[in-house]
């Protein structure tokens, strides 16, 4: 499921705006994740990125989470329980906190930054507990140094709906870095077209991307591509992706709270 996140985690850098016109707080965007099995695209999991405003004794945040959830007959297969959180400003998406919380298959992970821009670093925890839990946790805590532009993945994901893909012309790409497993990962986009597709909230016309990571072999090929409408909200509404173990899909199922 991690590859899922990292493939919705796209920058696309060619004409960025700063100010964030997409979305509001109380938005949430539900997905139905579907995985290839025998050849047969399967639904198995529900996926959720909702918004919300937090209060700070310095003002407020952006909490932007991001859930995966395994449907229940697919729980003794391989159970999924996994939620990303960003805590981001309102207006810029600069990040503060970001938190991946994961249980996979009897695998746990947690993981936390708290980003300092100004030393362009990040102070990171990372958390482990083995499939067999009598040998407990193991922590790693450490500072890692970051580019100015560097991310976490969450908020990558909705930064990715504040840049003027309009501008762009058929062809362009560029790359973007996201903070990863305490690695930086650079990723690759290209603008392949404009194409309207169906959906389950109606008939959209759509920007069409692909895309590819730099130095890392989370997604293979050249058969990546995500759909965002072609409007001011710019929804993720369809994607697909190939990983190592196999190929998915992931198919918007509906969308409420919008701002435009």
């Amino acid at each position: 499921m991690k590859h899922l996140f990292l493939f919705l985690a796209l920058g696309f850098l060619l004409t960025a705006n700063a100010q964030n016109n997409a979305f509001k707080a109380d938005e949430k965007l539900t997905f139905t994740a579907g995985y290839s099995m025998s050849g047969l695209m399967t639904d198995f999991a529900q996926v959720t990125m909702e918004t919300s405003s937090v209060k700070t004794k310095n003002g407020s945040l952006l909490r932007l989470k991001c859930k995966a959830t395994t449907y229940t007959k697919w729980d003794n297969f391989f159970k999924i329980r996994d939620l990303y959180e960003s805590y981001v400003n309102p207006t810029t998406l600069t990040p503060y906190l970001y938190k991946r919380d994961i249980n996979e298959g009897g695998h746990y992970k947690f993981v936390k930054y708290n980003f300092n821009h100004k030393k362009k670093s990040v102070k990171s925890l990372i958390r482990k507990k083995s499939k067999n839990f009598e040998s407990g946790f193991w922590d790693r805590n450490e500072t890692v140094k970051i580019k100015g532009n560097t991310k976490d993945i969450v908020t990558t994901i909705y930064h990715l709906r504040n840049l003027d893909i309009k501008k762009a012309s058929i062809g362009d790409s560029d790359t973007f870095t996201v903070l990863f497993d305490n690695e930086e990962t650079k990723f690759r986009f290209t603008y392949l077209a404009k194409e309207t597709i169906n959906t389950a909230i109606g008939k959209k016309e759509c920007y069409k991307l692909r895309i590819s990571l730099e130095n890392n072999d989370a997604l293979k090929g050249n058969s990546n591509f995500l759909w965002l409408t072609a409007d001011e909200n710019k929804i993720p509404v369809y994607a697909k992706f190939k990983v190592a173990v196999g190929s998915g899909e992931l198919k918007i199922k509906s969308a409420t709270g919008l701002k435009n």
